[in-house]
């Protein structure tokens, strides 16, 4: 073995005295003078690679050493040089014979964006026939103070409609939509984290190299069945070759809370309900007695002394509940270099979400709230085992911890109660904490103004711990020494979730005492007022909770399975480039102690391009469901597609000055799903358990256990099917400053699947309805996407980015009640359709209140003032078959996006807008409900002075049906001013002295204004109190020299010559390898099969 390396080395001599002879010969060629120089990127960071050649004689050609600099001799002082680097703009230069030529090159916009990840690989952009929409984590992370992946999307990808979260801290992932809702089941899409599907909230925004989002039948159908509502892919960054990078972020985000509904203090509110009480006394006289003297109303508003404050009370809520703001922490660290046989990526990221509700000391020992902790830890490893074999292994793991009230789930009627008195807790009614340390209640109706400062503090607390720890490995073979082109590349993971729930303090059950002033005699009223059994003093507070070590909450923790197998295939003849890939994968998922979930799917791919002009498409998914019998259980679902670049042609050769780029494209296809939540829908299922009883009121049980038939099977139940339509136009004018696309699309979905308790069966079937396929929904629309860049000559660069996305959908068939009124049905409309009772304007008189329908129940309550309900079937009755389609559903069918900035010698700015249009929301908040004195501003009260008011009068003790009208569903449309930042980079000497390459500090705000016709200015939910935000943010970024490199022989000689596309090949231990360098992904050694002069 010995003998046959030396001789190989021997064999290698001639060729080094032939190159030796050959660098004598060009250095006794260049007679002139010497030209030093350094080329550095937009960011001020050396560019190892670039290319330096001689204007008018390519052959005089140099490329920067590891540290960007270059030594070129020249024939004279007027030469010029061309400096140029994959994905940069070239740039000519003057020779200069003395000091230092210093050369900046920025980024080249067009061929930064020629690579899109698309499923199971990458295609050119310029090739790509699918509806695709891509970003960058550097754009994601403009998004200030906003930690959640999905919640930065908002607005920047066409297409991509998010919805706020609860915004409870740890709570934070919106809801996403492609393009519309198609489905009543699940409208939500595929996400894929390095192509395992994975929540987004796995993946930190520091570690995000981009995201695609692909939305047509053509871009999805290789995911078959699961991508059939989209599919958004995450790519998480990768070590590349070249010195160590750190990028070091710390983002400190101060929160406030959110405009809530205007609320009138306690004597406006006292007023309007004299107004009320007078309004209704001809219904009512009983509500005499709700009238109070103005001297009284007046000590809410000025009380003499504390006890006056307390009797009299004018609270406000919001201030009680609420801190001034939260802080909220996010540094992370990220590391990324390597070498040609090992590449790596590693990053750690901590999130710190405070809590907006205030700290009250509850003389327990505890402190109880929400908040939230969250560390992730990242590593991405590729190992060069041979020349054509790389091996990928990819380690996650998270823990976080999530503090909430014990016992109290997000979305429970106890959430509720912890902010409902910033909603509808009246200002008059009791303190939350009183002088002498008692908490207040309200004795006439607890429930209906609660004290959610008291339901808080003394709620105790738990921990929701939860740890995800993922791992991948993937193995790359290139094949091309059996067939030119080939390769094959093998996946496995596991992913394993466990959820520990129950640490901490439980404090239920345990008495609190309360009271309450009666302001009209002044009497104290207690709650709890019983005294201690064991001394027999007076309540104390004890501390009597307990402490609970956690459990596993075993419906929560998860266990992956995935793996899959690919080969791939792409060839060039002459102007025809071909390509074909096929992948299987299969996944096993199980939750808790349940059998484990099993999918498996079967997908291919061809594609074919002719002188890049002409393109086809064709893909193809096999996939296999355990939720139907084997007769359905496979599928094949078939999809194709079509481009032409016309800007290629011959024959538009006169327009190139103008239009660089025009390509026309269509797709169509079939997905399937089964996305019912449902499994072994096919199967009917028995129960053993439970036992009946018989005899005198039925109080004999009965020796016999049920054996009994509890679900229904539909052996004959199957795949939903999606069929994708969609015209695509991609442009590009005037040399770059304006680009963008043009989507139109057109999807219909059969078959959709209706789950029995959903079905139109009569109430004595005695068993939940079969599954079954009984739903049709159209959906159609169009996406707009403008980019604007322009740099000036004085170095300002202007930009631009601009989308709009028109969606809407219809159901075309549904199993609804036959006798339901056709506009009560679903049916003809969209999903999730807005329903009220309308009205045409106010009686305003007796006679008018006469002439109104009559209304089915009581009909007696009616005044003038109240909304003229429409009988909108005609029968003469009000009732609730007058319940007609209002306005849009809660999914906006319009969405907007606008952002503009600029940057300029290190300064930067942007501000981004996002808007919806065509949408409603429904928000309840009647004024003087149910004997609590809580009055919303809504305008104007009706009067008979005042015809043209806003709202009717609020009614006291009387109790009309139909009252609201319409006047609760609301506009949702809102514009906001998403994002804003200033923003200074230092790339000066002195940065570089101090161990940075560049130090970045800015100033964001995420939410800082908003216009609605909402009564705040929430965008989903009330409990979306999490929106508008203040950002104080700094970000550094420090750059390392990789000391491998610096002793690295191989590197210092590195032999090239000049290729003909400015690329340099080289030869490293007998490798084949060019430098290049991609935007935000450092420098990298990699094949290059370009031919070279």
């Amino acid at each position: 073995m010995v003998m046959k390396n030396v001789t190989k080395k021997i064999q290698k001599i001639p060729y080094l005295f032939l190159l030796m002879l050959f660098s004598f010969v060009t250095a006794s060629a260049q007679k002139g003078i010497t030209v030093r120089g350094t080329v550095l990127d937009s960011n001020g960071e050396t560019i190892i690679g670039a290319s330096v050649t001689l204007k008018g004689n390519s052959s005089i050609g140099t490329i920067t050493d590891i540290d960007g600099n270059f030594v070129l001799t020249v024939p004279g002082e007027k030469s010029v040089l061309i400096v140029s680097y994959v994905g940069m703009k070239p740039q000519e230069v003057k020779v200069v014979s003395k000091g230092l030529i210093k050369v900046t090159l920025e980024d080249d916009t067009k061929q930064l964006e020629e690579v899109v990840v698309v499923g199971y690989g990458q295609q050119k952009k310029a090739s790509v026939v699918g509806a695709i929409a891509q970003t960058t984590g550097e754009t994601l992370q403009r998004a200030g103070g906003v930690s959640n992946v999905g919640a930065a999307l908002t607005g920047n990808l066409p297409g991509v409609v998010t919805s706020a979260s609860t915004g409870m801290p740890g709570d934070e992932d919106p809801k996403i939509v492609i393009r519309s809702v198609s489905s009543w089941n699940n409208s939500e899409p595929l996400i894929l984290v390095d192509g395992i599907e994975r929540p987004m909230s796995s993946v930190d925004m520091s570690s995000v190299q981009s995201i695609s989002v692909l939305k047509d039948a053509s871009a999805t159908a290789v995911y078959g069945v699961k991508g059939a509502n989209g599919v958004i892919l995450v790519t998480t960054k990768r070590g590349n070759e070249g010195r160590a990078k750190i990028d070091v972020s710390m983002n400190m985000t101060a929160k406030v809370v959110s405009a809530l509904p205007g609320r009138m203090e306690s004597a406006d509110a006292l007023y309007v309900r004299n107004q009320a009480a007078e309004y209704e006394l001809g219904l009512n006289p009983a509500s005499w007695n709700k009238i109070l003297p103005m001297e009284t109303i007046d000590k809410y508003r000025h009380p003499a002394n504390l006890e006056e404050a307390e009797r009299y009370p004018n609270v406000d809520w919001q201030k009680e509940l609420f801190k001034d703001y939260a802080m909220s922490y996010n540094p992370s660290i990220n590391l990324s270099g390597g070498t040609r046989h090992v590449k790596y990526f590693a990053a750690v990221d901590f999130l710190h979400e405070g809590d907006l509700f205030r700290e009250w000391d509850n003389n327990r020992g505890y402190q109880a709230g929400y908040g939230f902790n969250r560390i992730n830890a990242r590593s991405n490893l590729d190992f060069k085992i041979t020349k054509t074999t790389v091996l990928k292994a990819n380690i996650f793991g998270s823990y976080g911890v999530k503090k909430s009230p014990w016992g109290v789930a997000d979305d429970s009627f106890g959430a509720s109660q912890l902010w409902q008195a910033a909603y509808s807790s009246p200002s008059d009614a009791f303190l939350p904490r009183y002088s002498d340390g008692t908490w207040g209640y309200y004795k006439p109706n607890s429930q209906g103004a609660p004290n959610s400062v008291l339901n808080l503090a003394n709620a105790g607390y738990e921990m929701l711990t939860t740890t995800r720890v993922n791992t991948d490995f993937v193995l790359e073979q290139d094949l091309s020494f059996l067939v030119k082109g080939l390769r094959a590349s093998a996946m496995i993971s596991w992913d394993n979730v466990f959820v520990e729930a129950g640490r901490g303090v439980n404090d239920l059950n345990h008495g609190t005492q309360t009271k309450w002033i009666d302001p009209e005699t002044g009497e104290v009223h207690y709650s709890n007022a019983q005294t201690d059994s064991k001394t027999g003093l007076d309540f104390q507070e004890g501390i009597l909770w307990s402490t609970a070590g956690g459990a596993v909450r075993d419906w929560s923790t998860q266990r992956n399975l995935f793996y899959q197998g690919q080969l791939s295939w792409s060839g060039k003849f002459g102007d025809h480039d071909v390509s074909a890939m096929g992948v299987f994968n299969r996944t096993e998922r199980s939750t808790g102690s349940e059998f484990p979930h099993y999918r498996e799917d079967w997908a291919f791919r061809a594609t074919y391009s002719y002188g890049n002009r002409y393109f086809l498409e064709y893909n193809g998914a096999y996939n296999g469901s355990e939720k139907f019998s084997p007769d359905y259980r496979f599928e094949l679902f078939n999809s194709g597609a079509l481009g032409w670049m016309i800007s290629e042609e011959r024959f538009f050769k006169p327009l190139r000055k103008w239009v660089d780029m025009l390509k026309v494209r269509y797709s169509i296809g079939e997905v399937g799903d089964d996305n019912l939540g449902i499994r072994f829908l096919y199967a009917t299922q028995w129960a053993y358990g439970g036992k009946s009883f018989h005899g005198l009121n039925n109080r004999t049980e009965s020796p016999y256990t049920w054996y009994k038939e509890a679900t229904v099977g539909n052996p004959d139940v199957h795949w939903e099917t999606a069929l994708k339509q969609n015209i695509g136009v991609d442009y590009a004018f005037f040399d770059g400053l304006l680009a963008g696309s043009l989507e139109f699309f057109y999807d219909k979905r059969s078959d959709i699947l209706v789950a029995g308790d959903k079905r139109a069966t009569p109430g004595y079937l005695g068993i939940s309805a079969p599954a079954a396929n009984l739903g049709r929904v159209r959906t159609k629309g169009y996406e707009l996407e403008l980019r604007v860049n322009k740099t000036l000559n004085n170095g300002l660069r202007l930009w631009g980015n601009f989308n709009m996305t028109h969606a809407e959908n219809k159901i075309l068939k549904y199993d609804d009640p036959v006798l339901r009124p056709a506009y009560q049905k679903s049916e003809g409309f969209a999903i999730g359709q807005d329903h009220a009772h309308l009205t045409a304007g106010f009686a305003n008189t007796w006679d008018e209140v006469f002439a109104m329908p009559t209304h089915n129940t009581m009909n007696d309550q009616k005044l003038p003032g109240q909304y003229i309900t429409m009988d909108y079937n005609g029968d003469g009755v009000i009732d609730a078959n007058d319940s007609a389609p209002y306005g849009y559903t809660g999914t906006p069918e319009n969405t907007y996006n606008a952002t503009i900035g600029f940057d300029y010698k290190g300064f930067s700015c942007f501000v981004q807008f996002y808007g919806v249009t065509n949408v409603n929301r429904y928000v309840g908040f009647t004024s003087l409900h149910n004997n609590v004195n809580t009055v919303f501003d809504e305008g104007v009260f009706w009067s008979k002075d005042r015809f043209d008011a806003d709202a009717p009068m609020p009614r006291i003790n009387s109790t009309p049906s139909y009252y609201e009208g319409t006047r609760f569903h609301y506009d949702g449309s809102f514009i906001r001013l998403k994002n804003a930042e200033v923003a200074y980079t230092f790339t000066q000497p002195w940065v570089k002295k101090i161990g940075l390459n560049r130090f970045k500090i800015f100033l964001n705000g995420n939410n800082l204004w908003v216009w609605s016709r909402m009564p705040d200015d929430r965008t989903l939910q009330v409990r979306d109190w999490l929106r508008k935000v203040l950002i104080l943010l700094y970000v550094v970024s420090i750059w390392v020299l990789n000391l491998t490199f610096k002793t690295s022989s191989n590197y210092e000689k590195i032999h090239y010559k000049i290729c003909c596309n400015g690329l340099f090949e080289s030869r490293i231990d007998g490798y084949d390898c060019f430098v290049y360098r991609l935007s935000g992904q450092g420098t990298r050694i990699g094949c290059h099969s370009g031919k070279c002069l």
